[in-house]
């Protein structure tokens, strides 16, 4: 815990000493410029709030996965303000003597500073999470737990009706084969003349005799086809 603190001590104490140096730098080149009094002061203060944000708009709109080259142009152009500054003031420009190019620079800087950041605080503010789609909307549990409804006047839509069930086809009705007639008692006597007729079919073709040709022999009516099988 204390070498987490001591770390974060050192990024600050780091951090302040930048700022505090980067700042004066930019006052010095303002006021060599001609900006004297609080102008001067007022424009490392301009550059540097234009740079943190250009900054937290391009980080949110990389979380967001979208373009941020609208707030990356922003922060290139203060960074270049600033790091200028810093490295006007190495010896490389004649503080006592500045072109007039730079006091066009920095005579302009507010104009630009205000148009940046009127661009960076109107832009549309995008959402650092996945915005929630509507198919995802929480609807009461099957138990009766109605947590996940978003409040009274939430609708859960109801399902579609159901298609009706196709009627099954119609079978056509079976019709029921008429049964067979009951088989009429013979006499005797017509009951040896059948079995006759039936021996000597089949000694004469080797095969049984069929009850209806036995029974247009005897001449009986179609009927009686049942009573004579009985007797084969």
């Amino acid at each position: 815990m204390r070498a987490h603190l001591a770390r974060v001590d050192a990024v600050i104490v780091q951090a302040v000493i930048a700022g505090a140096l980067s700042f004066s730098h930019l006052h010095d080149v303002a006021a060599a410029a001609g900006q004297d009094g609080w102008k001067a002061w007022a424009y490392p203060v301009s550059v540097d709030l234009l740079l943190v944000a250009a900054w937290r708009r391009m980080r949110q709109s990389q979380r967001a996965g979208q373009a941020a080259s609208g707030p990356r142009l922003w922060f290139l152009v203060a960074l270049a303000a600033s790091l200028g500054a810093n490295v006007a003031t190495a010896g490389l420009l004649d503080l006592d003597d500045v072109p007039a190019w730079l006091r066009v620079m920095v005579a302009g800087w507010p104009a630009v500073a205000f148009f940046g950041g009127t661009l960076l605080a109107h832009a549309p503010h995008t959402a650092e999470g996945p915005a929630a789609s509507p198919s995802t909307d929480a609807v009461a549990a099957p138990d009766g737990d109605s947590s996940g409804v978003e409040g009274p006047d939430h609708k859960v839509p109801y399902p579609a009706d159901p298609e009706p069930a196709s009627e099954p086809a119609a079978t056509p009705a079976t019709v029921p084969a008429p049964a067979p007639a009951p088989a009429v008692a013979l006499p005797p006597a017509l009951v040896d003349l059948v079995r006759a007729l039936a021996d000597e079919h089949r000694s004469a073709t080797g095969h049984p005799a069929d009850p209806d040709a036995v029974r247009t022999r005897l001449g009986l009516p179609p009927s009686m086809t049942a009573s004579v099988a009985a007797h084969l």
